[in-house]
């Protein structure tokens, strides 16, 4: 008998650069990845956060630290609604890369009943 793999969702609403939040949910999820499946809802600011071509000088890169938890497993979905407020666009000129989506906020509601736990990060 296998026992089912548990989900963890984590909610992030600000931006990666204007506190700590993006980079506590890093943390979380990365020790996560390691015994749960990872759900990860960007709202808000943290659109921001996977953008590609950051390039911050003094401050780890938010944007490659969410590309390796979507390449280690974390399934990453965004606001569209959000998206498009911050001029991010979808398909072919898309500024996120291709692990992380732009999707539909029904995703938060589907990864939000499929979860054991969910945690909404904000300051």
């Amino acid at each position: 008998m296998t026992v089912p793999v548990k989900t963890l969702t984590i909610l992030l609403t600000d931006g990666p650069y204007i506190s700590e939040c993006a980079e506590i949910a890093y943390r979380i999820a990365s020790k996560a990845l390691k015994k749960y499946r990872v759900n990860i809802f960007l709202y808000l600011d943290a659109l921001h956060i996977p953008k590609l071509h950051q390039h911050p000088q003094a401050v780890a890169n938010m944007g490659n630290l969410f590309i390796d938890l979507a390449e280690h497993g974390a399934q990453i979905r965004g606001c569209p609604r959000c998206g498009m407020a911050r001029g991010y666009l979808t398909g072919d000129n898309c500024e996120y890369p291709d692990l992380i989506k732009i999707s539909s906020l029904y995703d938060l509601q589907e990864m939000i009943a499929g979860s054991d736990r969910v945690i909404s990060i904000t300051r």
